[in-house]
């Protein structure tokens, strides 16, 4: 494939590059693209979630072939109350990308194992030497150089327990808060994936990106040991530390080691502020570089910036809750924040995790007294975004 021009270049074939590759697939079938991953499958070793409302019904059609595990409703526990809560909730899988990719794209488009030296808006020079040229290239390689935004952190560790008999849950616990609040606000999140098998994830919201993978494995078997569960074995295994964003330069980020060339996924900004999440932003994004007529490289580049820009614009509410949760809240109380968010409407929460929240909706979640020390918050809130 050396010097054969091609009309699209994905660099990263992660959730957010193979999610544009899918819809330019389906959309786009007259287009040749090449789909670039440097590790040996596509997608990664990832369990990505959402509630059903996340994603707006016109492009669901995207996502539907990937749901692994679907529930009519999740809940949430706090010390002194807990909440059942009607929004369904979808869990998807990484294989199923892999195995979607496979499907819906020939052969000679699918390059995992394939490590990336240089990335120009329309070209790609392979660490091997060959050189990709393509009428455009969209870099989905995962986070930039961070350094340019001010970040707090949602760390984590993952694992499928087979457990010896049922576990007795019948829909997701996205947040057991009833643990010890240690190094910051900890829940502990719960995907039943079948009777006798469940995902359990030990969750931190952290100053401090660093993950103690022995000891965040040794908590996640207390925990089993604590709801009388036995563990027959363990599945999947997956860490994480996401960006949570209280501020920072967004164009010196966008700009970041490659100018000039479209950027999706975290590398483009294109995450919750205060959660960390990307799924919805991937899915929106990837219809929208679909439905381009333009897709050379500035093009690229000079659209999927600008919706980059509305996009930050649009998250800096999510930006100030981040700055009140890690400068207003010291860490054993940062659960107070999201346990008073929780007793809100059921529809308010769906649109705060969208990031689609109203002017009501903000109003709503700020009205009260705040769940820290006033004089902190105050602070906190009128720091610079």
């Amino acid at each position: 494939m050396s010097k054969a021009a091609i009309d699209v270049a994905i660099v990263g074939g992660g959730l957010a590059g193979g999610l544009i590759a899918l819809a330019l697939a389906e959309r786009r079938p007259e287009l040749t693209l090449v789909l670039i991953e440097s590790e040996d499958r596509f997608g990664g070793n990832h369990v990505w979630s959402c509630f059903g409302s996340d994603i707006a019904p016109e492009h669901r059609w995207l996502i539907a072939p990937l749901i692994s595990h679907a529930w009519d409703g999740h809940e949430v526990r706090f010390e002194g109350y807990g909440r059942v809560l009607p929004q369904s909730y979808q869990s998807i899988e990484s294989e199923r990308l892999d195995a979607a990719l496979h499907t819906a794209l020939p052969p000679e488009s699918l390059m995992a194992g394939t490590p990336v030296d240089l990335v120009t808006p329309t070209s790609v020079r392979l660490a091997d030497g060959r050189t990709i040229m393509a009428g455009g290239v969209i870099d989905a390689r995962g986070p930039g150089d961070l350094s340019h935004l001010r970040l707090g952190y949602q760390k984590f560790l993952g694992q499928r327990l087979d457990l010896a008999a049922p576990h007795g849950l019948t829909r997701p616990v996205i947040m057991d808060a009833t643990v010890d609040q240690a190094d910051g606000y900890r829940f502990v999140y719960l995907l039943p994936f079948g009777p006798c098998s469940v995902f359990v994830e030990d969750t931190y919201y952290s100053t401090d990106a660093s993950l103690n993978v022995p000891l965040l494995e040794s908590r996640i078997a207390d925990y089993a040991t604590m709801q009388g569960w036995t563990v027959a074995a363990t599945g999947r295994m997956e860490t994480g530390v996401l960006p949570v964003c209280s501020g920072g330069d967004f164009e010196a980020y966008w700009r970041g080691d490659t100018p000039g060339v479209a950027k999706v996924g975290l590398r483009g900004g294109f995450f919750h502020a205060m959660t960390g999440y990307s799924l919805v932003d991937a899915v929106r994004v990837a219809i929208q570089v679909a439905a381009l007529d333009d897709l050379s490289g500035p093009m690229l580049h000079a659209t999927l910036h600008h919706i980059g820009q509305e996009h930050w614009r649009g998250q800096a509410f999510y930006r100030l809750l981040a700055r009140l949760l890690f400068d207003a809240a010291d860490p054993p109380e940062r659960h107070r924040v999201l346990a008073r968010f929780y007793r809100l409407d059921p529809a308010l929460i769906d649109r705060f995790y969208a990031g689609q929240s109203t002017v009501f909706d903000k109003l709503r979640i700020m009205m009260g007294k705040p769940p820290v020390p006033l004089g902190r918050a105050i602070t906190a809130l009128g720091a610079r975004d």
